[in-house]
């Protein structure tokens, strides 16, 4: 179902995702959501699937995991309200990164490629700011990364 409610645009604005944006830039961005609900268990997005689509966590808590080597899923972090995840194939258009399963009862709301087109040519400096905001947060993402990865590198060099 499509989105409207001034609860979730306050939620929404109190989000990385969406800093910067005017009202109406706001406002045509959440006619362009559509609210998915998932109980405990279910798989939202399974790493190497085609994906179109993002998402932002409304409620609930989610496990990100990859494979690793034979098959075994590795942890690689949990999400929760405010979040987002999937924004990688907006970009990339690459297959999905990761599996991620809710943990808790989950309520998303999913962005389409389709839909960020569509805002493209009907708001570009509205589209650039929400570009800005998501490599802003995979740049965090990749900070993160990187400091876990020199602990790992620490830790089998001590």
């Amino acid at each position: 179902m499509a989105v409207s409610s001034p609860d979730l645009k306050a939620f929404l604005l109190a989000t990385p995702f969406f800093g910067g944006l005017s009202d109406a830039s706001l406002d045509l961005l959440i006619s362009m959501m559509v609210e998915r609900r998932f109980g405990a268990g279910s798989t939202i997005v399974t790493e190497g699937e085609p994906g179109r689509s993002m998402f932002v966590v409304h409620s609930g808590q989610l496990i990100v995991s990859k494979l690793g080597e034979a098959g075994r899923s590795i942890f690689m972090s949990t999400l929760e309200a405010g979040d987002f995840f999937g924004e990688m194939t907006l970009i990339e258009m690459q297959n999905r990164s990761a599996t991620v399963v809710a943990e808790s009862e989950t309520v998303l709301y999913e962005l389409t490629a389709k839909n960020l087109y569509i805002y493209y040519k009907a708001d570009i400096h509205a589209y650039v700011i929400v570009m800005q905001n998501i490599n802003r947060e995979l740049c965090r993402r990749l900070r993160r990364a990187d400091g876990r990865i020199a602990e790992l590198i620490a830790r089998t060099d001590g």
